[in-house]
């Protein structure tokens, strides 16, 4: 399997997710929706985010009914539809369910949003890609709550060829983000670009060296302060590459950092749980 099954990356989706936008956002509920994401972001405690999530998502389905076609509504039921399958890393079953739910509703939202947009997951790549050339910054949100959502469907469709055949459409997307606007999310979308890039090995296609860079201006736009960022790129390039002094390194600096900062308290908190992990099976791994 070229996803890797652990919670590092499970825990990679769902911070990226939650910080994608926020959850009720219509005109009546722009700070409500804000604060609530504000919140999630800022909690230091994963489970009672976990155990919180469902009652909005049920929320936002009696939305959707009533209003099928709010591509806020959609947008943010993807988000937090993502955001949730993070938390189900030992229910494989319910994860490809429910990441094909988000799929469908970032691509029904973005349909509504242009409808040069409808359909972009059947078009061949050629065609796809001229398209997602003409994004433009009002399409920025929305693109990159696709990509997201798409990474993560694949990554919960692992065995799969014709999913694993898509990476290269997530990668135009989350590429796309970073032409529009190098510093979107203080660098989420090169975080992602460095995790689809070591995914497959040299061998079969992935590019690590690449996958590095990535990694490296993710943490730089950042400002240090995604903690998460590190933790993947210990696991996904020092870990490939047999780099131990790498792979230490990252993960000591993790767990020497302060996890509270405004937006990443809980990624960072789950970084610095993964770091711990990571570092434990170090011996047994290099």
């Amino acid at each position: 399997m070229w996803f890797s099954k652990t919670k590092v990356l499970c825990f990679f989706w769902v911070c990226m997710q939650l910080s994608g936008c926020g959850f009720f956002v219509s005109n009546a509920t722009q700070d409500f929706g804000d604060n609530l994401t504000q919140a999630l972001l800022n909690h230091n405690d994963p489970e009672i985010i976990s155990s919180a999530i469902p009652a909005y998502l049920l929320l936002l389905e009696a939305m959707i009914i009533n209003d099928p076609e709010n591509e806020v509504f959609l947008l943010s039921a993807s988000s937090m539809y993502g955001a949730y399958i993070g938390f189900l890393n030992e229910q494989p079953d319910r994860r490809k369910l429910l990441s094909a739910r988000a799929l469908d509703y970032a691509l029904r939202s973005i349909c509504i949003h242009d409808e040069s947009f409808c359909q972009l997951n059947e078009l061949q790549y050629q065609a796809f890609e001229k398209i997602i050339k003409q994004t433009d910054k009002r399409d920025l949100d929305i693109l990159y709550n696709l990509g997201v959502a798409w990474a993560s469907w694949i990554q919960n469709n692992q065995s799969d060829w014709s999913a694993i055949a898509q990476l290269a459409q997530v990668k135009a997307i989350m590429q796309r983000v970073t032409e529009i606007e190098n510093g979107y999310k203080k660098g989420n979308a090169f975080a992602y670009l460095g995790v689809l890039e070591t995914i497959l090995p040299p061998a079969l296609g992935g590019n690590a060296e690449l996958g590095k860079a990535y990694f490296e201006k993710a943490i730089m736009l950042s400002e240090d302060k995604n903690l998460m960022v590190k933790v993947i790129y210990a696991k996904q390039y020092a870990r490939m590459m047999f780099d131990r002094e790498l792979h230490d390194r990252l993960l000591h600096s993790v767990i020497k950092a302060e996890a509270e900062e405004p937006g990443l308290t809980l990624l960072n908190v789950l970084a610095k749980k993964q770091a711990e992990d990571l570092l434990d099976s170090a011996d047994q791994y290099f």
